[in-house]
């Protein structure tokens, strides 16, 4: 083969290089199973295939992995979404729960007992101090801290990963097809 054969022309600024076969290529296998008819479900039949190698003497393969890095740009991501999740919640847990003490008469209770204890003369009204609409507007607010705060904790959470994993070598996981 040729230098010019052993090339391709320059695509984007790059060159592909390919070598000569050093040998004929094997001929395919036919896949596990091509043989026998199809079972019902394919799933299943997959799922049945791998148990009969494990019960053949095959043992479980263990599989030794390190997590070195952590990307902080992915978790800021993540983290930002579910604690935005989390603030949905909250507000919706605290509007549900206003609603329930209210339809069973809490807050009016509530304010009898302050008009007994402080006396009839005073203007003071409960309802205006846990009325609906301030409730879910301090909610709101407690919402958007904690999204703020959980984004920026968790990415600071993923800068000192790294810099301890540089130092230590990272977590070490051990995972297995049981």
């Amino acid at each position: 083969m040729s230098p010019s054969e052993k090339t391709q022309p320059r695509l984007g600024g790059a060159t592909a290089e390919f070598a000569a076969p050093s040998a004929p290529p094997a001929p395919a296998r036919p896949a596990p199973g091509a043989d026998r008819a199809p079972r019902e479900p394919a799933g299943a039949a997959r799922a049945e295939e791998q148990v009969e190698e494990h019960e053949h003497g095959g043992a479980p393969r263990r599989v030794r992995l390190t997590v070195a890095r952590i990307s902080p740009w992915s978790v800021a991501k993540l983290s930002f979404l579910l604690s935005v999740a989390l603030g949905v919640v909250l507000v919706v847990a605290v509007a549900l729960l206003w609603s329930v003490l209210d339809a069973m008469g809490v807050f009016g209770d509530v304010d009898g007992v302050i008009r007994e204890v402080v006396g009839s003369e005073s203007d003071f009204a409960l309802m205006d101090v846990v009325g609906l609409g301030r409730i879910l507007s301090v909610t709101v607010f407690v919402a958007v801290v904690d999204v703020v705060l959980l984004t920026a904790l968790a990415t600071l959470g993923a800068l000192i990963y790294n810099g301890a994993s540089a130092l230590v070598g990272g977590l070490r996981l051990t995972l297995s097809d049981d």
